[in-house]
């Protein structure tokens, strides 16, 4: 009794981490695709076909072939490619968004209106 619920434990958390794997490799992708072709080259990263590539293939592995050990590869790629790309890209592009500045900040300080 006490063995079936722990087996059934334990496939629902696999069930949720193989999920989490397949969604992170899903949001990689997606914004590998948004990342202009260009800013790969300008960040000295592997062109924007390559990550396309990796990261479609891990996705289909996650879908299509469940084996753990390329599901971990595929992991392992989508890991980087959020750690060192998406990053870099980022700060090629001029993304990133802002760090605590106020929607009245100019090149010099905040903007008061002359006060």
């Amino acid at each position: 009794m006490v063995g079936t619920v722990l087996m059934t434990a334990f496939g629902g958390f696999m069930s949720l981490l193989f999920l989490g794997m397949l969604v992170l490799a899903v949001v990689a992708l997606v914004m590998a695709a948004m990342a202009r072709d260009d800013a790969y080259r300008a960040a000295d990263k592997q062109n924007k076909m390559f990550w396309m590539i990796i990261l479609g293939v891990t996705v289909a592995v996650n879908l299509l072939v469940p084996i753990l050990f390329l599901q971990i590869a595929g992991l392992i790629a989508t890991i980087v490619f959020f750690v060192d790309v998406r990053p870099e890209l980022k700060r090629v592009t001029g993304g990133g968004g802002r760090r605590g500045g106020s929607s009245s900040d100019g090149p010099y300080g905040p903007y008061n209106g002359g006060r």
